[in-house]
């Protein structure tokens, strides 16, 4: 399960396993070993610490990784256990600790193991990860017969099709106001409220629709193809590779969420993206269904190139559904998250690319035919690794691979997801809202919106049927009804109720949010929470954003190199203004599409910011190892000219003349 063995232990009502083993104890002893326990890891530097006779200070259990110390609850805790069970050294406390971490962890897969008994009647002790033991409960429950693709024209055609969930950032700073604001609120300003909405279970949704199974073969015959005669839950389903015209006068409309996005390098970049384009579409595999709704919403379909027909049905739905409705029914987190796993995982089982799989083999002698010289003379040779002077272990490239999972049901269901998402955003909240709507960020099952209206709330409340509300408080003051409690495909105020008062947005998974006055949200990919909690606020968002400044953090980190674990000290890129997933707008907190008519001037794309906003990272990175020379730090001022050095080389010609400019001017 994904949470802290901490969390885990909290939500158990028996403690089988560690009552067995401490069957002498009395009940209060039990209860202090039944909660995750403390060690100071960074104190405990040698063997000769774990034969001091006292427990540590309070000050040595700080913990480098997460940059904390320990409450004095915890200490006290540690103090009570040392105390209680009379221990002599720090090493009796350490395997005191190590054992009921033990302990503890087998009682979590128990409960764990019987919870899915009960339900599933599988043991999951029979499986190496929860994704292959979800699989196998969903084909049990099901019965279902999943025919695999045999032709490896049908297997290319759908990978071309697989496209992940859309993160992007379309505007970048809004602030409400409203009269829930309270004194905040400004009867002069236009009201404005700031809503963040999230999908339920919205993989589970798409699971439940029709999808894939058999049948598979190419159309022949698709030049008069009806596409709109197709209903969504036909017996056959269809997917399609197809060109599609994106026409000018629909770019402002979908500015913030254009249709069909497709992995793309964005301009002046050498790495693929999933971008939401307004440009025209070319051999864009697609499901019948996306497609509908893309050419309903204005797009044009010029032409068809290939059209894979196949049997549907809804054979997942009773899986979902099952799971669903035992989520509702969770007496504790453990459940909540487990029968939301047992979903998630399925999704998971038909997007697995066996591709990724490699083959490694651990060898201890040089000569003869099966010593390491005669694999690396191989051509399927990939790369080594030296362990000792008796061990090397051999990556090896596949010769053969076997495509055994049900990839269509992948594509069916992130397109499905999609189109739920596109559904709500201009089915219903465009229709209602019209040009007094921004969408301001958007994650996969996530909209954050900026809106121009009287009453939002009241707007919901016309409207409940869409949205689950269960988790408003009883006395809000919106007088919202708690109702639709966790249905699949609903969307839910991610602050139930609380008001969302200011948005700052710098690129996918980098944004923030204040509720009621107060930093909320921080999100920041690729580095540690505790890092985010204790080291950036809100403002700095805003700065970065306002002033184009970049900041960065320094956070500890567990590696793992030949399979010696160390901990290291990294320092990150943490805040920066550059995204390039969109068109940044001069002056402006708004962005375009790429492709919008927007940015085409005289005939050729010419992209006012974006030409000088690479060229931030590179000053960035050379002032920093510049400092960093200048205060002693060597190996970290190395590290950055050689990060200074990777990054030039990969600088195409349209950033080099800004760069040099922009060096010498520093």
């Amino acid at each position: 399960m994904p949470s802290s063995l901490e969390k885990l232990a909290s939500y158990l009502q028996d403690y089988k396993i560690v009552n067995k083993e401490f069957n002498d104890l009395s009940r209060e002893q039990v209860e202090l070993l039944t909660r995750k326990g403390v060690l100071p890891y960074e104190y405990i530097s040698s063997w000769d610490k774990l034969e001091e006779c006292e427990l540590p200070e309070k000050e040595n259990f700080f913990s480098v990784l997460n940059d904390s110390h320990i409450s004095d609850h915890d200490y006290k805790h540690a103090q009570n256990v040392w105390n209680t069970f009379n221990l002599q050294t720090l090493g009796d406390y350490s395997d005191l600790y190590m054992k009921t971490d033990v302990l503890l962890l087998a009682d979590v897969f128990e409960n764990f193991r019987d919870q899915s008994i009960k339900v599933y009647g599988l043991d999951p002790a029979h499986y190496y990860t929860t994704p292959g033991f979800s699989w196998d409960a969903m084909l049990k429950l099901t019965g279902i017969q999943l025919k695999l693709l045999t032709d490896i024209d049908m297997v290319l055609f759908v990978e071309r099709g697989i496209r992940g969930g859309l993160s992007q950032c379309s505007n970048r700073y809004a602030t409400a106001n409203h009269k829930y604001m309270c004194e905040n609120y400004n009867k002069d300003e236009k009201n404005q409220y700031l809503i963040y909405l999230d999908a339920n279970n919205l993989y589970g949704h798409s699971l439940s629709q029709y999808l894939p199974y058999d049948e598979f073969e190419w159309l022949e015959n698709y030049e008069n193809f009806d596409l709109f005669s197709i209903a969504t839950d036909a017996s056959h389903g269809y997917i399609l590779e197809v060109d599609l015209d994106y026409p000018s006068e629909l770019h402002n409309a979908h500015n913030d969420l254009p249709f069909c996005p497709e992995y793309a390098k964005p301009p002046g970049s050498k790495q693929e993206k999933l971008l939401a384009a307004l440009h025209p579409k070319r051999n864009y595999v697609i499901h019948y269904v996306a497609l509908k709704q893309a050419l309903s919403n204005g797009l044009q379909l010029r032409k068809i190139h290939r059209v894979l027909k196949f049997k549907q049905s809804p054979w997942l739905k009773s899986y979902i559904d099952l799971n669903s409705s035992l989520r509702a029914l969770a007496k504790n987190e453990f459940e909540k998250n487990f029968f939301k796993l047992m979903n998630n995982a399925v999704f998971g089982k038909t997007m697995e690319n066996v591709r990724k799989r490699v083959l490694v083999k651990l060898m201890s002698k040089y000569d003869g035919r099966y010593g390491v010289e005669a694999q690396i003379s191989k051509p399927n040779f990939h790369s080594s690794a030296i362990f000792n002077e008796n061990l090397v272990a051999i990556q090896m490239n596949k010769t053969d691979i076997c495509i055994d999972k049900p990839i269509y049901v992948g594509l069916t269901v992130l397109d499905l997801s999609k189109t739920h998402m596109y559904d709500f955003h201009y089915n219903y909240m465009q229709k209602v809202y019209k040009n007094n709507l921004k969408l301001l960020y958007t994650d996969t099952d996530s909209l954050i919106y900026a809106i121009q209206c009287n009453d939002f709330y009241e707007d919901m409340k016309r409207n409940i049927h869409m949205f689950d509300t269960s988790d408003y408080p009883a006395d809000n003051i919106f007088n919202m009804p708690r109702v639709n409690k966790k249905i699949v495909g609903l969307m839910k105020d991610e602050c139930n109720g609380e008001i969302l008062t200011e948005f700052v947005g710098l690129r996918s998974k980098m944004y923030s949010t204040r509720v009621n006055n107060q930093d909320s949200m921080k999100k920041i990919k690729g580095i540690k929470a505790s890092v985010v909690k204790k080291t950036i606020e809100f403002n700095d968002y805003l700065d970065c954003l306002k002033n184009s400044c970049i900041q960065s953090r320094e956070q500890y980190a567990i590696r793992s190199k030949l399979h010696n674990v160390e901990t290291i000290k990294q320092r990150k890129i943490a805040l920066s203004p550059y995204d390039d997933k969109r068109f940044l707008q001069e002056n402006s907190t708004d962005t375009l599409a790429w492709g919008h008519y927007n940015i085409l001037q005289n005939g050729k794309k010419k992209c006012v910011r974006f030409e000088e906003e690479p060229t931030i990272h590179l000053m960035y990175t050379w002032k920093f190892a510049h400092h960093e020379a200048r205060c002693g730090k060597w190996e970290e001022a190395a590290r950055d000219r050689e990060r200074f050095r990777r990054r030039i080389a990969q600088t195409n010609e349209i950033i080099m003349p800004v760069l040099v400019k922009k060096l010498k001017e520093m």
